[in-house]
């Protein structure tokens, strides 16, 4: 009861930081759920959405979700139902709830922007509950999706399974730069993964595991980036190329902005230039000035000032 008194009088807030793959390796599909394997280094970055969570207006007993600019937000998307699943699961009666999303990541683009909508809602309803033990959090991310056990915990993680599978990787020894290109398009996953399929980028499962292997030693002491340049590599590309082939100006400008590695995020379309620090970022950023979309800059986060609350 006092957590749902601190909720009816309080405002709670979080960060929800856009996740990048610091290389992506798509193995065969699973029987039981339809879902590939993959093998991934999952990096936080400082581009974040801003979540708000405070009690509805009168004595109003449904729960509400504002997202601004995104098509389906009031009831329909990934932070809605993990709001519901919350709620249901962890037993939460309360009046109704207003969560509000300040949207910065770019929507369909490959960087994760609805899971880590998800997730921050998960941790907030949690934190204003009191109800709700990491077991739980981390079931109900499985449910929500690949990509949303690793944002309840932002940070560096290795990803394997379909992305549920999560060993903790050390922070980068100092920030990484990363350019964000976005496009003036949106992808699906599930497309761009039918296309993969067409095309037979999958891996044998024995190939998936030495990835495994050799991604978690290249980044096990904390290195910013591979010295093997071969494990910034994203199995997805060619299938996202394929569905939007602008992708290919994108990464041409990433490199010509002197970035170490361009690779679309994700399922893309958007495209990342990896720096050695967030300065060479900022720099490109700013080299493509007049670009549309506006070119972004972000920096690594490691986990405790990913899931930082903001003021």
């Amino acid at each position: 009861m006092n957590a749902q008194r601190a909720l009816l009088h309080g405002v709670h807030r979080a960060l929800a930081p856009a996740k990048i793959n610091l290389g992506l390796f798509v193995g065969p599909l699973r029987e039981r759920d339809g879902r590939h394997e993959l093998v991934s280094v999952m990096q936080s970055i400082s581009l974040a959405d801003e979540l708000t969570l405070v009690a509805a207006a009168g004595e109003e007993e449904r729960d509400e979700v504002s997202c601004p600019g995104v098509p389906g937000a009031r009831g329909e998307n990934l932070a809605a139902r993990a709001l519901g699943l919350f709620r249901e699961r962890a037993g939460w009666r309360t009046g109704g709830l207003r969560l509000s999303i300040v949207k910065r990541i770019p929507v369909a683009g490959g960087l994760a922007g609805g899971s880590a909508d998800a997730a921050a809602t998960l941790r907030l309803a949690s934190e204003a509950s009191g109800l709700g033990d990491e077991q739980l959090l981390q079931e109900l991310a499985r449910e929500l999706g690949a990509d949303v056990p690793a944002q309840l915990r932002p940070g560096r993680w290795l990803a394997s399974g379909a992305g549920e599978r999560l060993h903790a990787l050390p922070a980068p020894s100092a920030p990484l730069g990363v350019l964000v290109l976005a496009l003036p398009a949106a992808l699906s996953t599930a497309a761009v993964y039918r296309e993969a399929d067409r095309l037979g980028v999958a891996r044998p499962a024995e190939e998936l595991e030495r990835w495994r292997e050799r991604a978690g030693e290249a980044f096990a002491r904390g290195a910013r980036l591979p010295d093997e340049a071969e494990l910034l590599h994203n199995d997805l590309q060619r299938a996202a190329v394929s569905l939007c082939p602008a992708i290919e100006d994108a990464l041409e400008q990433a490199r010509a902005a002197g970035a170490r590695a361009a690779l679309v995020s994700g399922s893309g379309p958007t495209v990342l230039g990896l720096f050695d620090d967030p300065a060479g970022a900022r720099a490109a950023a700013a080299s493509l000035a007049g670009r549309t979309p506006a070119p972004l800059w972000a920096a690594s986060l490691d986990g405790e000032r990913a899931r930082a609350h903001t003021p």
